[in-house]
């Protein structure tokens, strides 16, 4: 007659030194190589842009020494035009990214509620984020061209005036955003849309046996349980959208004037344009320092409202 044996639970060996764990250095072989080439993709860049930020390097003397502390940093701080760019940034960023969400979240609304079709619509949602920002710039710079464009066509068509939406200061800077945000939506929509997909039916339906209405719903249940995924969303594209560099650069190099001259333009400028590469990397570096800030004052309100 067979007997049902259980098996003993494996074990992990006591580690025979204080702090060696043979399991735990096994994870940390197999993720060392991984570690080490990012460190090296990204560390070595951060570490150089450092070091020149602290350096006397410039294109016309390409040389570290000698080390001038803090003085690019004061030469770039005690420029107007950084401030400039510092408030076009932020004000750029919160932007778009609260165009991103609301478009994005409408969209991704719509889409939830549709099953048979859903797919199409993804595949086709798609296509703007696959695409290069080169190549959305280029794109739609000949669309907008004042005399030849197809947008400035159909204006006429239509019996209106014709455009200058990249040579105007106040019309190029509202022309940049709409084209970063019909492009950013795309990502946006899939978070959103796979976050809705994943919420639970049961407060819905408690809330339709309470008599709550549609709106009631979206708001006191929807946007509560939706928040961790949209925090995501808006975190990665406000990271991106504060380094945005590819638009500004193709579509208006900055101008009209300093009009859409952002800051990771301001120090491409400042470095390739003034010659100065050591004042670029201290305004790269400052970017870098108001990217970290603002992820950091971000999570933190979130958890405090999580709290």
């Amino acid at each position: 007659m067979l007997t049902k044996t259980s098996a003993a639970p494996l074990r992990r060996p006591k580690p025979r030194w204080p702090g060696f764990d043979r399991f735990r250095l096994t994870g940390w072989a197999f993720a060392s190589p991984g570690l080490l080439a990012l460190a090296i993709v990204l560390g070595f860049p951060v570490l150089y842009a450092v070091a020149l930020a602290f350096s006397s390097f410039t294109l016309m003397r390409p040389a570290l020494a000698p080390f001038i502390g803090i003085d690019n940093f004061s030469a770039v701080l005690s420029d107007g035009a950084f401030w400039v760019a510092a408030w076009l940034t932020i004000k750029y960023s919160v932007i778009t990214v609260a165009g991103e969400f609301v478009v994005g979240l409408g969209i991704a609304l719509m889409l939830n509620r549709t099953v048979r079709t859903r797919p199409i619509y993804f595949a086709l949602l798609t296509i703007p984020m696959a695409m290069s920002p080169v190549c959305v710039a280029l794109i739609w710079r000949m669309l907008l061209q004042p005399n030849l464009g197809i947008v400035n066509h159909l204006l006429e068509t239509w019996g209106l005036p014709r455009l200058d939406w990249l040579g105007d200061p106040t019309m190029a800077f509202w022309t940049m955003a709409f084209i970063d945000i019909w492009q950013q939506m795309s990502f946006v929509v899939l978070i959103l849309a796979a976050g809705l997909a994943a919420l639970p039916r049961e407060p819905y339906e408690a809330a339709e046996m309470d008599g709550a209405r549609r709106w009631q719903q979206f708001w006191f249940i929807t946007l509560p349980m939706l928040r961790p995924v949209a925090a995501i969303a808006v975190v990665i594209q406000l990271i991106n959208e504060l380094r945005t560099y590819d638009l500004p650069y193709v579509l208006t190099r900055g101008g009209p004037g300093t009009a859409t001259e952002v800051l990771s333009f301001f120090a491409y400028r400042r470095a390739f344009l003034g010659l100065s590469v050591n004042e670029g990397s201290a305004a790269a570096l400052v970017l870098l320092l108001i990217v970290l800030v603002m992820t950091v004052l971000f999570f933190a309100m979130l958890e405090r409202r999580r709290g």
